[in-house]
């Protein structure tokens, strides 16, 4: 824990004040981890090769969202301190194990290669600081025949898992692209997890150690269900398109205004009577394909086909308020322009107030502790914003600063 930690009144009663994070890692999923520790009180610093994260270049990529400001940036890397420094260098490598003497955790999802390049790996850090909670984060783990291998959420998590070809709409559709970030999130929390299970375990010991996470294990994981199935020999079915669904009432269907929902009575000997009569057709219990759950699955596509049509005939506030009414569980199929309006959004935290109100609002992370609120959001750092101050913090003078800013060894904002 970093004495010095700079740390407002209102941030040093956080759960993670005083706990300092080097986040030496690029893109999404690692450095969302270190996000979320910044959430909690922790002071994290962005280490950024020189010319800045890649990162922050994706949101002006073909196909990604356009606006004025580099959303996905300031959504990975809020409330962080960024240095921008040259670790293939000397002077690089001293400033590094400067800031690691009084670090609490280092993060990173350099491929081992570059850790072995760098001198970035456990074994080359751990002898410098005993108490040092080392987090990585691969593609494919940690050892094995693709262990150095590169990849991405869309590959590693998504592809590799199953879980891009079990998505598609119908059998016969090509396999479901995932939107940016999709899985890295999920995984960021994954790595949380470990880092905090290493900080419990330092508090029982007095000593670091390795934690880890990969893409290929959290998207197996996101799977499990169906993984599982496969492990223990069972047969997997072919998911049909929703005309063919097995179950009617644990199907999606679109309102008179084009919305859409899905209904999820996995109770059905409960749940029928009351679903029908929330839509006015109580009448459909009468009938013999229709008045028992083995009728109705045996009579699936007969019931969808007249759902379809009852669901088309009015809007959707109309059958919200309706299913709403006799505590039947559905969900609506967002569209991202309902966020902006959704207060629930609000209260459930999926959705803040940046620290400033001129800077927006941003996504909250998922996690919350009684008792504990969390740091209001600041923007994330421009390249090497802090680079001085974070070097003047760990004992350089002006003098080493300004001949490691001439060098280039370390970058500043201008």
């Amino acid at each position: 824990m970093h004495p010095t930690s700079p740390a407002s009144p209102e941030i040093a009663d956080l759960p993670l004040a005083g706990i300092r994070v080097l986040d030496v890692a690029s893109y999404i999923a690692a450095p969302v981890a270190a996000t979320m520790l910044a959430d909690f009180g922790a002071d994290v610093i962005k280490i950024e090769p020189p010319g800045g994260d890649g990162y922050r270049n994706l949101h002006g990529l073909p196909g990604m969202p356009i606006g004025d400001r580099d959303y996905a940036w300031q959504v990975d890397n809020r409330s962080k301190r960024g240095i921008c420094l040259d670790l293939g260098c000397p002077q690089g490598q001293q400033v590094l194990h400067r800031l690691l003497a009084d670090a609490d955790v280092l993060v990173t999802n350099f491929p081992a290669p570059v850790r072995q390049k760098l001198q970035l790996r456990h074994e080359d850090l751990a002898p410098l600081n005993p108490r040092l909670i080392y987090a990585s984060l691969t593609a494919f783990g940690e050892t094995g025949p693709e262990a150095a291998k590169t990849g991405f959420d869309s590959t590693a998590l998504w592809a590799r898992t199953g879980l891009m070809d079990l998505v598609k709409p119908d059998p016969d559709a090509a396999p479901a692209r995932s939107l940016p970030g999709m899985g890295d999130h999920p995984t960021g929390v994954s790595l949380l997890a470990a880092i905090l299970m290493g900080l419990y375990n330092r508090e029982r010991t007095g000593k670091g150690g390795h934690v880890s996470t990969s893409l290929v294990a959290n998207g197996v994981w996101m799977n499990a269900f169906y993984a599982q199935a496969q492990l223990s020999q069972a047969e997997i079915p072919i998911r049909p398109h929703r005309d063919q669904a097995p179950n009617a009432l644990a199907n999606h269907y679109r309102c008179g205004d084009d919305r859409w929902f899905i209904l999820a009575l996995l109770n059905e000997d409960r749940q029928a009577g009351p679903f029908f009569n929330a839509v006015d057709r109580a009448d459909l219990l009468s009938d013999p394909r229709f008045s028992d759950t083995p009728s109705r699955r045996r009579n699936a596509l007969a019931l969808t086909q007249i759902l379809d049509q009852m669901f088309a005939s009015k809007p959707w506030d109309y059958w919200r308020q309706r299913l709403e009414q006799e505590g039947i569980t559905f969900g609506v199929v967002g569209k991202l322009a309902d966020i902006n309006d959704d207060p629930q959004m609000r209260h459930a935290g999926a959705v803040i107030d940046m620290a400033d109100a001129a800077d927006g609002q941003t996504i909250g992370s998922p996690l919350f502790m009684n008792g504990s609120g969390k740091r209001p959001p600041l923007p994330a750092p421009k390249i090497g914003q802090h680079s001085r101050e974070i070097l003047t913090e760990i004992g350089f003078d002006t003098a080493t600063i300004e001949s490691l800013l001439a060098a280039g060894v370390v970058e500043e904002t201008r």
